[in-house]
């Protein structure tokens, strides 16, 4: 099992969701405004008036098998709108109760 911790510009929200129920990946959590700027390039996300959009995040737990399509999907998801902004990070998940 893997945690993949997803930040992306909120506008990609109904995608991912719609990736994931395609993909049947069920356990997440999500946090609705989060705040952040990139650490490659792209604009800062801070809902401001100067830096007016928000992030979200979703924390997903995936069975090994389903991770790399998952971050493919989401990888060319990125891809087509680079600007929005979309970043997946995987752990390793030790224990669940």
């Amino acid at each position: 099992m893997k945690a993949i911790f997803i930040s992306f510009n909120q506008a990609y929200y109904e995608m991912i969701l719609s990736v994931m129920d395609r993909n049947n990946i069920r356990g997440f959590t999500y946090w609705d405004e989060v705040q952040g700027r990139g650490s490659k390039n792209g604009e800062p996300h801070y809902g401001s008036h100067a830096w007016p959009t928000l992030n979200s995040a979703i924390l997903a737990m995936v069975e090994d098998e389903k991770v790399d399509h998952f971050l493919d999907l989401l990888h060319k998801m990125d891809m087509q709108t680079e600007a929005q902004g979309l970043r997946a990070f995987v752990w390793n998940v030790e224990k669940t109760i």
